[in-house]
C-alpha cells in the first residue's frame, strides 16, 4: 500500500527473510478512478466508494505482490482480499503449512455488500472497499475451499464523527473485533460455516500464518488465549453494550445469535459477561522462525 517504486517493492520482497503481509490496492488506478467520477459527479456518496477503490485496483495489486512473491519465493501474506477475481491468485491444492502465498477475508467482506451503502452509509466506508454481491458470494466459496486461509477483522475504530460526509474527509474503516466471532456464529446458525471451520479460520491459521508460538491451540503448554460462547443465548448489539471506546458498530440494533459469557486472555479471565476485567496485563507475542 502506498508503495508505487517497482525497485523499491522488488528489493523488499528479496531480502525480506519473514512473513510480508501487504495491503493490495493499485493507487494509480484509484487515482484514476476518482477523478473520473468527480468530473461526473462533484458531491460524492459512500456507494460511489467501490466504484473508486474498484475490483481492477485490487486485483492488479495482488497479482504484482503474488508475482513478485513467486520470483523470489517470498513468504507472503495478502490481507482483507475483497473481490471474485483476486481469488484466482491462490489455491488450496496444498496445507496450509506448505503453502507460500496465503491471504485473508475480513468479517465485513463477508457479511456486507454495496447494497448496504444505502442503510449503513459512511459507516461501512472501508478500504479495500464492501463491493457488489457476487464478490461476497465468490469469498464465502474460497473461504469454505481453504482458498482463502484466515477470518479477520481490519478493526479500525473511528469516532462517528470521523465518519460523516464529504466523501473526502469520512474516514475508512469500521470497528468490528468485538462482534467479529459472534457475526460468524450467526453465519455458522444459517448452515453456512461449520464451527470447526470458524475456529480453524480465526485461530488456528492465523497461529500458524504468523508462526506466534505457543498460541492458536488448545494444548498442555501452551497459553490460554479461550473464549466460552453461549449457543443458547441472543446478543442485541446495542449503544449501552459497546465496549469500544469509539462508542459505536455498524452492527447496532442486530440481534446475533449466540453471546460470549467469558474470554481468557494467558490464562487470566478478562472479560465476564459484559464487564472487561483490566487488572490483567497482556503479554508479548513470541514467533517461531
Amino acid at each position: 500500500l502506498l508503495v508505487d517504486n517497482y525497485l523499491t517493492i522488488d528489493r523488499i520482497f528479496r531480502e525480506s527473510e519473514v512473513l510480508i503481509a501487504t495491503h493490495c490496492e493499485e493507487e494509480d488506478i484509484i487515482k484514476n478512478n476518482y477523478q473520473r467520477r468527480k468530473e461526473s459527479k462533484p458531491s460524492l456518496e459512500p456507494s460511489d466508494h467501490p466504484i473508486i477503490r474498484d475490483e481492477e485496483a485490487c486485483f492488479e495489486s495482488s497479482f504484482k505482490a503474488v508475482q513478485l512473491a513467486k520470483k523470489h519465493n517470498t513468504r507472503l501474506h495478502i490481507l482483507h482480499i475483497s473481490t471474485e477475481r483476486e481469488l484466482q491468485l491462490f489455491t488450496n491444492l496444498f496445507p496450509l503449512s506448505e503453502k507460500r502465498i496465503t491471504a485473508e477475508v475480513c468479517v465485513h467482506h463477508l457479511h456486507f455488500s454495496s447494497d448496504d451503502y444505502a442503510a449503513l452509509g459512511y459507516r461501512i466506508k472501508c478500504n479495500p472497499a464492501i463491493k457488489a454481491p457476487h464478490n461476497r458470494e465468490a469469498l464465502w466459496t474460497a473461504l469454505l475451499d481453504d482458498r482463502l486461509d484466515v477470518i479477520a477483522t481490519d478493526h479500525a475504530p473511528h469516532l462517528l464523527s470521523e465518519k460523516e460526509p464529504p466523501y473526502e474527509k469520512a474516514h475508512a474503516g469500521l470497528p468490528l473485533v468485538q462482534h467479529s466471532v459472534l457475526l460468524m456464529l450467526q453465519h455458522h446458525k444459517e448452515g453456512r460455516i461449520s464451527l470447526e471451520k470458524i475456529v480453524q479460520k480465526m485461530s488456528h491459521a492465523v497461529a500458524d500464518c504468523f508462526q506466534v508460538k505457543d498460541r492458536g491451540y488448545i494444548r498442555e503448554g501452551y497459553y490460554a488465549d479461550l473464549v466460552i460462547v453461549d449457543l443458547e443465548k441472543n446478543t442485541t448489539v446495542a449503544a449501552e453494550n459497546i465496549l469500544y471506546k469509539c462508542g459505536w458498530s455498524p452492527l447496532e440494533g442486530t440481534t446475533l445469535p449466540a453471546a460470549i459469557t467469558h474470554t481468557f486472555v494467558n490464562g487470566a479471565l478478562v472479560y465476564e459477561n459484559g464487564r472487561i476485567l483490566e487488572s490483567q496485563l497482556g503479554k508479548r507475542l513470541s514467533f517461531d522462525r
